[in-house]
């Protein structure tokens, strides 16, 4: 009795049946089709499973999925990623503040200090860390030294290119040197004394590729040039300029100021390089 079953189930499931198309104004037939009960199952499952599969592609990788309720889109994800980089940078300040305080207290209880949290993740161990030269580097490193072994001085005319003494180069600020170009002295610049809230302006048409502030210099602002020359101006007490701005011969792009540590007054230091190589400004400009 039990064999009988799972017979009559097979036999059923494969059992042939015609499905006609008639024409219902002349019952002429239109056409047919011989299926089973086994075929007409695997072609629904089949069907399923190419929509199921078109489905989860179009939420998958297209912005489809955006339009579901509660799903972020791609600003709120951004958001998210920003305020969870700033949570941790908040988490992080909070932890040093912490022990900031713990170490005053540490101080006034005449105990020892202890050190600062220090963030190393992602820090490679410098025990593991490989200082051997490739033999490229060595070859490179040869060749430079055999080429500049016979560069004397930085001052040398012969490596200054002619055409700077052609060229018109427009006074940044007008005043009273007092301190020279020197390089004995390590001073690559001139000092000039101009009038309080003198306005700085550009020697040569050019780019900006520095406008910052630093602690020995104060506000910084650098431009490049035309044939390899760069122009740099200290100690601003402001700055007109950003970095990748293009600014033409006089044009004003700081004010003269008494900002960084190597100051002793308002005053503009000025610097002028050609290949790497410091020039001593008051041979190409008067002020």
């Amino acid at each position: 009795m039990s064999e009988k079953i799972p017979r009559k189930l097979f036999h059923k499931l494969t059992h042939k049946y015609r499905m006609v198309l008639l024409n219902e104004d002349t019952f002429e037939e239109v056409g047919n089709m011989r299926l089973t009960r086994l075929n007409l199952i695997a072609l629904v499952g089949i069907v399923l499973i190419l929509l199921i599969a078109i489905t989860y592609s179009l939420i998958a990788y297209t912005n489809i999925r955006e339009l579901i309720p509660g799903y972020p889109d791609a600003v709120m994800r951004q958001h998210i990623r920003t305020n969870a980089m700033k949570l941790d940078s908040l988490e992080y300040e909070q932890a040093i503040r912490d022990q900031y305080f713990d170490n005053l207290k540490r101080i006034i209880s005449g105990e020892v200090p202890e050190l600062f949290l220090n963030d190393t993740t992602g820090m490679a161990d410098s025990r593991n860390i490989n200082f051997l030269r490739s033999t490229n580097d060595s070859l490179l490193r040869r060749q430079v030294e055999a080429e500049e072994q016979f560069r004397l001085s930085v001052l040398d005319e012969s490596q200054v290119n002619r055409n700077l003494y052609e060229m018109h180069f427009f006074t940044p600020v007008k005043g009273m040197i007092t301190r020279s170009f020197s390089t004995s002295d390590g001073h690559f610049g001139t000092d000039v004394v101009a009038a309080p809230n003198e306005v700085v302006k550009a020697a040569l048409d050019g780019t900006v590729t520095m406008s910052t502030w630093t602690l020995e210099t104060g506000y910084v602002i650098q431009l490049q040039h035309d044939n390899e020359l760069i122009s740099v101006y200290k100690h601003n007490a402001t700055l007109f300029k950003e970095v990748g701005e293009k600014v033409s011969a006089g044009d004003a792009i700081a004010i003269v100021g008494n900002s960084g540590e190597f100051t002793s007054g308002p005053h503009l230091h000025f610097e002028l390089w050609h290949d790497r190589v410091p020039l001593d400004p008051a041979d190409y400009i008067v002020f």
